[in-house]
C-alpha cells in the first residue's frame, strides 16, 4: 500500500480535518480550493496552476466579479423562498445556513465585502425588506414569482367584483326605497282630495254626504223594465284631531316599510360577509395563548403586519417589538376610547371604518357610526365586540 493511499491513517486524517469548515482567507475561489493553514495556501498561491487562473482572471476582472456576485446573490434568495419565505429573520441566521454548504460561492470574491452591504443592496433592490435593530439587520423575503403575482391579481379582482356587486344591490334598494317615499304622499293627497259636502244645521253639528248612481234592474207587474235609483248617504266627518291622529299613523306605516327594506338589506350583507376567519393587516389584537406565557407575551397588545391563509397573522407586538406568528383563535379583538376609529372585521359592513361613539357592557355590543366608504354617516346601534378592532395609530 503507498504512503498516501485513500485507506491509508495520513489520508484519513486529512479528510477528517478538510470535513469541516475551514478559514475563508484561506481559500482561492479562482481555483475552487481549501487550504488548511497559511503555509499552504502560500504554497498553492505559488503553484503553477493557480498562475494560470490568475492570468485569466486579469483578463476580464470585472465580468468575474459579476459573474461571482450574481450566483452569491442568486443561491441566497433561493435560500430565503425555501427555508424563511413568509418570515422575517436575522440576516446572520440567513448567512449560517448558507455557508454549511462548503461548495458555496464565498463573499470575498464577490462585489460586498461585509453582510451588512450584501444586505443594504437587497434593501435597495427591492428583494427583501429590510430593517435595522438593536440585535442586528432583520430580513423579510419579497415574493415577486410569477404565480404569486397572479394569485394576487385574481384576488384583487374578485374583491373588485364584490364591491361593485355590493354597489349595486345598494343603488337597488334605495331606488326602492325612493319610489315607496314617493307613493306615500301621493296616498294621502288621494284621500284629501275625496269630494265632501258639508250641510250646516241648526244645532251646529258638520254632517258630510257623498251622491252615488247604482242601477238597479226590477220587474213590477210583467213590465220587464229597469229603473235606476239614487242613493243618498251621510257620513259624520271626523274631528281634525282625529284626522290629524290618522295621518300620523299612515306616515308611521310608510316608515315601517322603510325599516323592512333596510332590514332586508342588512340581513343579505350579513349572510354574503359573515365568515369564519377576520384577521387582516393593521390592527391592534391581543394574544392569549397561554402556551406564550412563559415568555411574556399572554395578554399582551401586537399589530397585524401580515395574514398567511386568512386565520395566520404575524403580530408585532407594541412592547418588544417582536414578530409572533399566531392563529386567530388565540387573538381576540380590542376595544379602543369612545371615539377613537375601529375596523368592522367581519359582519354585514365588513372592511367598513367607523367611529365609536358608546359601549353597552351588559350585552357585549358597541354603537358606532361609518366614517367612511358608501355607508358614510349610518349609526349603527349594536355591534358585537368580536366584530370590531381598533385600528393601529
Amino acid at each position: 500500500m503507498g504512503k498516501n493511499e485513500f485507506l491509508t491513517p495520513k489520508a484519513i486524517a486529512n479528510r477528517i480535518k478538510a470535513k469541516g469548515l475551514q478559514k475563508l482567507r484561506w481559500y482561492c475561489q479562482m481555483c475552487q480550493k481549501q487550504c488548511r493553514d497559511e503555509n499552504g495556501f502560500k504554497c498553492h498561491c505559488m503553484s503553477e496552476s493557480h498562475q494560470r487562473q490568475m492570468q485569466i482572471f486579469g483578463q476580464n476582472p470585472n465580468r468575474i466579479v459579476d459573474g461571482y456576485s450574481e450566483e452569491f446573490e442568486q443561491s441566497f434568495l433561493d435560500l430565503m423562498r425555501c427555508s424563511h419565505r413568509f418570515s422575517r429573520v436575522a440576516a446572520t441566521v440567513v448567512y449560517n445556513e448558507y455557508i454549511h454548504d462548503r461548495n458555496h460561492v464565498h463573499m470575498n470574491s464577490t462585489q460586498w465585502a461585509t453582510l451588512t452591504e450584501f444586505v443594504k443592496y437587497l434593501g435597495r433592490t427591492g428583494k427583501c425588506k429590510v430593517d435595522e435593530t438593536p440585535k442586528g439587520w432583520f430580513i423579510s423575503y419579497i415574493d415577486c414569482d410569477s404565480e404569486t403575482i397572479f394569485k394576487e391579481k385574481m384576488k384583487n379582482k374578485r374583491a373588485r367584483a364584490d364591491i361593485v356587486e355590493e354597489e349595486k344591490h345598494e343603488r337597488e334598494i334605495k331606488k326602492q326605497i325612493e319610489k315607496v317615499e314617493q307613493m306615500m304622499p301621493m296616498n294621502n293627497s288621494n284621500q284629501e282630495d275625496e269630494p265632501r259636502i258639508q250641510v250646516k244645521l241648526e244645532s251646529g253639528a258638520k254632517i258630510g254626504f257623498s251622491l252615488g248612481a247604482s242601477a238597479k234592474n226590477g220587474k213590477e207587474g210583467g213590465k220587464g223594465k229597469g229603473e235606476n235609483f239614487g242613493k243618498l248617504g251621510f257620513e259624520e266627518i271626523e274631528d281634525n284631531e282625529k284626522e290629524k291622529k290618522r295621518r300620523k299613523e299612515e306616515k308611521s306605516g310608510g316608515m315601517s316599510a322603510l325599516e323592512e327594506l333596510m332590514k332586508e338589506e342588512e340581513k343579505a350583507k350579513e349572510r354574503s360577509n359573515r365568515k369564519d376567519y377576520w384577521l387582516c393587516e393593521g390592527i391592534v389584537v391581543k394574544v392569549m395563548s397561554k402556551a406564550l406565557a412563559e415568555k411574556g407575551y399572554y395578554k399582551q397588545k401586537g399589530v397585524v403586519r401580515k395574514v398567511i391563509d386568512k386565520y395566520v397573522g404575524e403580530i408585532e407586538m407594541l412592547e418588544s417589538k417582536h414578530i409572533l406568528r399566531v392563529d386567530q383563535l388565540e387573538l381576540e379583538t380590542v376595544i379602543p376610547q369612545i371615539g377613537g376609529l375601529v375596523r368592522m372585521v367581519n359582519g354585514a359592513y365588513r372592511g367598513s371604518i367607523a367611529k365609536l361613539l358608546g359601549v353597552d357592557t351588559e350585552n357585549f355590543c358597541a354603537k358606532l357610526q361609518i366614517e367612511k366608504g358608501i355607508y358614510d354617516g349610518r349609526v349603527l346601534k349594536a355591534v358585537e365586540y368580536e366584530d370590531i378592532c381598533k385600528i393601529a395609530q
